[in-house]
């Protein structure tokens, strides 16, 4: 099985390196369009291959799509990173071309391929992504929520002094800081829900903690995150090749679910062969009935900047 890694920066190279020691795939092209970076992160990893064991042959190339060709799973990293005090709305202008480019030119190889949206604003460029190559929209992911349901189980483990694989807890509706819902009512430490162990004040701190996530990092290090959305997105690879159909929480084309319609938005989904193959319809109270209309509706505004481009 093969995969392609567009985007050998931070976040793509964090994903690569996630998915070669994993094993899931044979091949592994990573894709760049500056002259060299793909094809030194790609020898780079390869010459970790027999320290760590795997057998991925890792290629690198620059902006040659026809070594692309083939690929089961393309994951779509390209585009400029936020820097401190930037919001992922103020990228839509310079990367929606971007991914429409990217999109385009991965799919004349690879017509079949399921591809994976990181690049941000991720609910808009999802839905850019759907509406540009005309997929069906099982084979197109937004990988958001994935990442801010991590982040969401972090800050509880960090609350319950407890391991974070230990938690069940999602993020839903939009991949931004005042969109996203952590359903903290929902969440549970094996089983037990956390609202026995955390008072109020606590969950709602939790809940603050996570929505910034992002922008906290960005604020640390002077630029997007890039350990954890790769691994969030390598996660996705491996349950779509290995046909998992292990729960996450991705941005996905709504059709009626959750009151909504012809948009991308975050909804826990199984992930297999297929892509995107079930969504899980949660029993939302009516305050998080409210948000969640919210946040479709704040992701429709972002969405609508795609008409004027």
């Amino acid at each position: 099985m093969k995969v392609t890694v567009v985007g050998a920066g931070a976040v793509g190279a964090t994903c690569a390196d996630n998915i070669a020691r994993s094993a899931v795939c044979q091949e592994l092209v990573l894709l760049d369009i500056k002259e060299g970076l793909a094809e030194g992160k790609a020898q780079d990893m390869m010459q970790t291959a027999a320290l760590l064991g795997f057998d991925t042959r890792i290629t690198g190339s620059t902006n040659d799509y026809a070594k692309t060709a083939g690929s089961e799973v393309v994951v779509v990293t390209s585009g400029i990173p936020r820097k401190p005090g930037m919001t992922r709305e103020e990228l839509i202008g310079t990367n929606a071309g971007i991914v429409k480019g990217v999109c385009e030119n991965v799919l004349k190889h690879s017509p079949n391929a399921i591809v994976i949206i990181v690049s941000n604003p991720m609910d808009t460029m999802t839905q850019l992504a759907l509406q540009s190559t005309g997929l069906p929209k099982h084979r197109i992911i937004g990988m958001g929520g994935t990442l801010d349901s991590s982040r969401f189980k972090y800050q509880l483990s960090q609350h319950l002094g407890c391991s974070p694989s230990d938690l069940n807890a999602i993020v839903i509706g939009g991949h931004g800081d005042t969109t996203m819902i952590p359903l903290i009512r929902h969440a549970t430490w094996n089983s037990i829900p956390v609202t026995r162990f955390l008072d109020s004040d606590r969950q709602k701190q939790v809940v603050a903690d996570t929505m910034v996530g992002g922008a906290t990092l960005t604020k640390l290090i002077g630029t997007s995150a890039w350990y954890a959305p790769g691994a969030a997105a390598a996660a996705l690879v491996s349950s779509i090749l290995r046909d998992e159909k292990k729960l996450f929480t991705c941005c996905v084309h709504l059709d009626g679910e959750y009151g909504q319609k012809d948009i991308c938005l975050g909804v826990p989904v199984t992930i297999g062969r297929k892509g995107w193959e079930k969504i899980l319809d949660i029993d939302l109270n009516e305050e998080e009935k409210e948000l969640f209309a919210k946040s479709a509706e704040a992701v429709r505004s972002m969405n609508d900047v795609l008409k004027t481009l």
